[in-house]
């Protein structure tokens, strides 16, 4: 009997030994299927995302149903003034210089601010060449005069600068409101920057692209004492606008003459 219990208990120490032992101590019997650990680690429990919402845009104000009063419209004499809108450009604005010195006359440009960044050296042309200037926003953002009065602000404060870094000393007597959407808010704040604000009597609606020959008649049909003539060096393809600059200029010169604005207009 003790023999036999030697015999088992070496037997059990063997079973042991052999890795048929169970996880929790018991011996596993011969022949059954060892347990299978998984060797994958558990994944982890996703957290949740915060919520990010982006804060909402300011309402544009209103358009006033009419213009706002204090807008220049004309000269206060009997010379018309020439002002050209959107540039300045590398394809047009200097052919428009050229003509204007040929034919002898000064023009204001309205220049747009990142464009005066890109082309510093055609605003000391401008400068160079006895014109004068005009503040029209840094990107050309029709909606800016419905801005909050901050955001209209840095805008005409941003292009001013560029243009005085392309030209420094030149004065920026004007400033002119993209698509003449004007308010109070954009014409007060042009002030308080010491500009005039600048619209025009006379648009032969160059920008939508007429024929040369429409640009002239249009021009030459609306004319009258100290009209101020819009027209376009940039922001597109300007090319009947310079064929028909030699015609209007000439008509203008003989009907009324042309001038440069007064700064206290």
């Amino acid at each position: 009997m003790q023999a036999r219990a030697v015999l088992a208990s070496v037997l059990a120490m063997a079973l042991v030994l052999s890795g048929c032992g169970k996880p929790d101590g018991t011996i596993a019997p011969v022949g059954a299927p060892l347990p299978v650990q998984s060797t994958t680690p558990p994944s982890p429990t996703p957290k949740p995302s915060p919520t990010r919402t982006k804060p909402p845009k300011p309402q544009l104000r209103p358009l006033p149903a009419k213009l706002p009063a204090g807008l220049r419209r004309n000269t206060g004499a009997r010379p018309v003034a020439l002002t050209f809108d959107d540039g300045p450009s590398p394809a047009w604005t200097p052919k428009v210089l050229d003509q204007l010195r040929a034919a002898r006359v000064t023009a204001t440009f309205c220049v747009v601010g990142r464009e005066a960044q890109r082309h510093p050296e055609l605003i000391r042309r401008i400068v160079r060449e006895g014109h004068q200037l005009c503040n029209h926003s840094w990107r050309h953002d029709l909606d800016l005069a419905r801005r909050p009065v901050a955001e209209i602000r840095a805008d005409l404060t941003r292009t001013n600068k560029a243009i005085q870094a392309a030209a420094p000393g030149a004065p920026v007597a004007f400033y002119r409101q993209p698509g003449g959407r004007w308010t109070p808010e954009v014409l007060s704040v042009a002030k308080e920057l010491g500009m005039l604000p600048l619209h025009w009597a006379v648009d032969p609606q160059d920008w939508d692209k007429p024929t040369a020959a429409t640009i002239a008649k249009r021009v030459h049909n609306a004319a009258r004492p100290g009209s101020i003539v819009l027209l376009h060096d940039g922001g597109g393809d300007r090319a009947a606008t310079l064929a028909a600059c030699p015609h209007l200029i000439a008509d203008l010169k003989r009907r009324f003459g042309i001038a440069r604005l007064p700064k206290g207009l």
